[in-house]
């Protein structure tokens, strides 16, 4: 298991911050890039890319679940260049079924230990760009109307009152929800973690496709609830949304977003170029205008200051190498279908 000790050593001590510069350059090709963050902020990679480098970017959003979908429906015909961003889990599940390649990076030496780790992990067929803690967020409008305290722990969302009143979205389709799967079986043991879920399965009024789907409804009050990564829910509560982000008590999980290059890329230099100015400070930093509030993994990065603080939460020591392996991440996703998805409200 990774140890949690990159957050106790200086990761959100200040960082300097470094300046975007886009130099036009003429065209140098194509690239394809699949995209596993928020619309924004894959636009703002896709283009910042394409106006520095000259190359002309393709760009496809999907959650990291759809993505790895593809990569294996494509694998006989690879039509993607890069994966940029979503969980590490599946980027892993990839890297061991062979659908991505391995690529080490000029810049990994400026990457952070737990990026780097991600990177072994995957046999170099995948790197860390970012991290962020498993957390969710309420409507504090709709905790009060309800009359209960607000939840600060994983048992809260069990409270009857929240009945049809709570979403996340399938793990099938999105990473940050099979993180919520491997993360309560870390915490609680397997049994007693399908017992919680099923419990849960009570109060879920939808699955919904995408991880960060909750965050937006939670913040418009169509659910009281929205289990999220934590920074999904800050994008809300940042714009003045009655949303508010929680670290349960009891710990939770984290996420370290990745990047991988797809095996039999038809435009590999420009996907390893891609990948190289992905991992510098002035890539990452287009994270917080585009509203995206992760921790980045280049050392040099700027941390936005709305980041949650994921060195003052209780973080399990997420076994990253046993849940993204292929086949535990089948077998997991197989029960949660049968005995959790499968059971009447």
């Amino acid at each position: 298991m990774q140890s949690k000790s990159w957050l106790k050593a200086g990761l959100f001590a200040a960082l300097a911050t470094a300046a975007f510069a886009a130099t036009p350059a003429r065209a140098q090709g194509a690239l394809v890039m699949y995209c596993g963050v928020q619309e924004e902020w894959c636009r703002a990679m896709s283009g910042a890319f394409e106006k520095e480098t000259g190359i002309k970017v393709a760009m496809t959003r999907k959650s990291a679940g759809e993505i790895y979908a593809q990569l294996k429906a494509e694998s006989s015909n690879p039509r993607g260049d890069v994966w940029w961003g979503g969980t590490g889990d599946p980027h892993l599940q990839a890297a061991e079924e062979g659908l991505t390649q391995e690529y080490e990076s000029p810049k990994n030496k400026e990457l952070h230990p737990w990026a780097l780790d991600q990177w072994k992990a995957a046999k170099q067929r995948s790197v860390g760009i970012y991290a962020g803690a498993l957390g969710f967020g309420f409507n504090t409008d709709q905790i009060k109307a309800k009359g209960i305290p607000e939840p600060k722990c994983w048992a809260d969302l069990l409270n009857a009152r929240l009945k049809d009143d709570v979403q996340v979205a399938d793990p099938n389709s999105s990473g940050t929800a099979y993180n919520l799967l491997a993360t309560v079986i870390q915490l609680m043991g397997e049994d007693k973690g399908f017992e919680y879920l099923k419990a849960l399965h009570k109060n879920i009024s939808q699955y919904t496709k995408s991880g960060a789907a909750p965050a937006k409804a939670a913040s418009l009050g169509e659910t009281a609830v929205g289990i999220v990564f934590i920074h999904d829910a800050v994008v809300f509560a940042v714009q003045g949304d009655p949303i508010k982000p929680v670290a349960p008590c009891e710990g939770t999980g984290y996420e370290i977003g990745s990047m991988s290059i797809v095996k039999g890329a038809r435009n590999l230099d420009n996907a390893k170029k891609f990948y190289d100015w992905a991992l510098t400070p002035a890539a990452q930093a287009l994270a917080a205008p585009a509203k995206s509030y992760q921790v980045p993994s280049n050392k040099a990065s700027p941390v936005p200051a709305q980041s949650p603080k994921m060195d003052q939460m209780k973080l399990i020591n997420y076994d990253f190498v046993k849940y993204g392996s292929s086949a535990e991440r089948n077998r997991l996703l197989a029960k949660w279908d049968k005995e959790v998805k499968a059971l009447p409200k």
